[in-house]
C-alpha cells in the first residue's frame, strides 16, 4: 500500500500529524504513550531479567552479555526474542504496539521480531550507521520497528537518531571492502553522513520512536553508568514478504496480529542488498558491529 493509501484509514493510535511526519521524514518519536500501569509491567518484568542474566558467563540464545559481564555488574546487552521470553511482552506487541503499526502500514499487519536492548557505560554499547531492510529484505518497503523507551532517555545516555528522508534514497553497502557482513556503513560513508539532517529521538519512559527500515539510524554511546532498556518490535505489512531466511524466528513469526492474510505480494522495484545466510543464527548488532561473532565464513551476524 502506498503512504496515501495507509492515510485514508482511520487513525487508531497517532495523530494524522505524525503519521505523516513518519512518511516524509522516516521516523517519528511520540512522547509518554504508554500508560502508566503498562509501562510499570514492562520495567518489572525487565528488572527481573536483567537479574537472570546475572548468572550468565557467556552469549547464549536468550542474553547478549556484553565484555567484563558478572554477577555484581551484569552488562546485558540484548535480551533476545522477548516475545517468547514473557507473555507482558508479547501482550505488549499485540496490544498497543500492533495498534500503532497499522496506523503506519495499514490494517493488516505482521508481527517479524522482538528485541531488547540495553545501554551501559560502556564503549560496546554504541551501535554504529545503518539501516534494516539489508537485514531481512521484503517485497516491498512497509517494513518497522517501534522502539519504547523504559526509563528516561536524553542526549547522555544514547538515544536513537535518524537521518531524516534517508528512507527516500539508496540504500548503503553493509558488508566491508573485504566482503564479510558488518551491519552497518563503512567509515567513509559514515563520515559523508549530513549530520545537519539528524534527529535524535530522546524522551521519557513511555515514549516510542518508530522508524522505517530503510531509515538511516544510529545510536551514541551512553554516558551514564544506568543501564537504558530499549524493547523494540518489528513489523510488516501483510503484503510484504521476506524472501530471505529470517534470522531468529520464533513461534510468533510472521503471525497477522490486525487484519488478515493477503492473497497477493506486492512489490517495490527499488533493490535491495541480500544479507548472510542466517540459518545458523546470530547473536546482536553489537556483536556484529565489534567483529565479535564471526563464522567460518567470515561473515559476522547480527541485527539492529
Amino acid at each position: 500500500m502506498t503512504p496515501e493509501q495507509i492515510l485514508e484509514y482511520p487513525a487508531r493510535v497517532l495523530t494524522q500529524a505524525q503519521r505523516e511526519h513518519y512518511f516524509d521524514h522516516g521516523y517519528v518519536g511520540v512522547e509518554e504513550l504508554l500508560p502508566a500501569e503498562l509501562l510499570s509491567r514492562l520495567q518489572r518484568v525487565t528488572n527481573d531479567f536483567v537479574d537472570q542474566s546475572r548468572s550468565c558467563t557467556e552469549s547464549n540464545k536468550r542474553f547478549d552479555i556484553g565484555p567484563g559481564h558478572n554477577a555484581e555488574a551484569p552488562i546485558l546487552r540484548r535480551l533476545k526474542n522477548p516475545d517468547e521470553q514473557s507473555d507482558t511482552y508479547w501482550q505488549f506487541a499485540t496490544g498497543l504496539m500492533a495498534d500503532v503499526a497499522a496506523d503506519l502500514v495499514g490494517p493488516n499487519v505482521v508481527f517479524h521480531h522482538s528485541k531488547l536492548n540495553f545501554k551501559w557505560f560502556d564503549a560496546s554499547d554504541a551501535v554504529k550507521w545503518h539501516q534494516d531492510i539489508q537485514f531481512f529484505p521484503h517485497t516491498n518497503y512497509n517494513v518497522l520497528t517501534i522502539g519504547c523507551y523504559l526509563s528516561d532517555t536524553t542526549m547522555d545516555n544514547g538515544p536513537l537518531a535518524a537521518l531524516k528522508g534517508s528512507h527516500h534514497e539508496d540504500l548503503y553497502n553493509q558488508y566491508d571492502s573485504n566482503g564479510s557482513w558488518t551491519g552497518m556503513l563503512s567509515d567513509e560513508d559514515s563520515a559523508s553522513v549530513d549530520m545537519s539532517r539528524v534527529e535524535y529521538l530522546t524522551g521519557k519512559a513511555g515514549s516510542i520512536t518508530i522508524h522505517n527500515a530503510r531509515t538511516l539510524h544510529y545510536s551514541p554511546a551512553s554516558k551514564v553508568s544506568v543501564p537504558r532498556p530499549l524493547l523494540l518490535n518489528c513489523f510488516t505489512s501483510a503484503d510484504a514478504k521476506p524472501y530471505t531466511p529470517h534470522p531468529s524466528p520464533t513461534a510468533n513469526t510472521y503471525k497477522i496480529v490486525r487484519g488478515e492474510p493477503v492473497q497477493w505480494a506486492e512489490h517495490d522495484p527499488r533493490p535491495c542488498q541480500i544479507p548472510p545466510d542466517w540459518s545458523g543464527g546470530y547473536t546482536s548488532i553489537y556483536a556484529a558491529q565489534a567483529g565479535e561473532d564471526t563464522d567460518s565464513a567470515g561473515v559476522s551476524g547480527g541485527m539492529m
